[in-house]
């Protein structure tokens, strides 16, 4: 696993980030899995988006080899996507709805203050 330094620079950005708390994003994990009308989301994203969860409901002294990669992933993608220092942006668009949704399955969801 990565030292000690890198891990806990890592959790701060990936709680950064991931703005949703378990509660809100296992809540948008059902409802996204229930609504038929929904854009499907690949199977990797659901995926990623439980184990967000997961790590959510952990210390950061019980962070796996597997966890500390889903988190570096998740930051990346989170930054790839968003525009974390000008958030809330409206939605004005379905692509900006399907972004947005994208985001939320991954923990981060931009309308949040």
């Amino acid at each position: 696993m990565a030292d000690a330094l890198e891990t806990e620079a890592l959790w701060e950005d990936f709680h950064r980030v991931v703005n949703m708390t378990s509660a809100e994003l296992a809540a948008w994990l059902k409802v996204r899995d229930a609504d038929e009308e929904t854009e499907p989301l690949p199977e990797e994203a659901t995926l990623t988006g439980q184990h967000v969860l997961a790590i959510l409901r952990k210390r950061r002294t019980d962070l796996t080899d597997d966890d500390v990669r889903v988190m570096h992933k998740v930051v990346d993608t989170v930054g790839d996507l968003a525009d974390l220092e000008n958030e809330p942006e409206p939605e004005s668009t379905p692509e900006d709805t399907g972004r947005r949704h994208r985001l939320m399955t991954l923990g981060h969801d931009p309308l949040k203050p």
